[in-house]
């Protein structure tokens, strides 16, 4: 069981997702993030993921990479734990705009 959802934290748009976020929540994903897009300050917090797949990491990747070439300021707040692991492996944890928590990624993108 999964959930995605966005919110707004004064001028940045925040995605949330939580639980296993696999194929079938890539769909969600897609969604949250065309939801967000156009949002100069995007914070992508995956604190509460407790699996992700290849998929899942795929999407996130990818809009992530294309909200930066569209001018935005992004952090992603990655989870902790073995949901952690997949970012480690591939390397995404270095490559990534990566912040230790949700209220650091805030404080980075200005966030009111």
């Amino acid at each position: 069981m999964h959930t995605v959802a966005t919110e707004e934290s004064g001028r940045t748009r925040i995605l949330l997702a939580a639980g296993e976020v696999d194929a079938f929540a890539a769909p969600d994903l897609v969604s949250a993030f065309l939801e967000i897009h156009g949002a100069t300050h995007v914070l992508v917090d995956l604190t509460r993921v407790s699996f992700m797949d290849s998929t899942a990491l795929g999407a996130i990747v990818r809009n992530v990479r294309e909200l930066g070439e569209d001018g935005a300021e992004v952090q992603v707040v990655l989870p902790s734990g073995s949901a952690r692991r997949i970012f480690e492996i591939t390397t995404l944890d270095r490559v990534l705009p990566v912040a230790p928590s949700r209220d650091e990624g805030l404080a980075a993108l200005g966030a009111d």
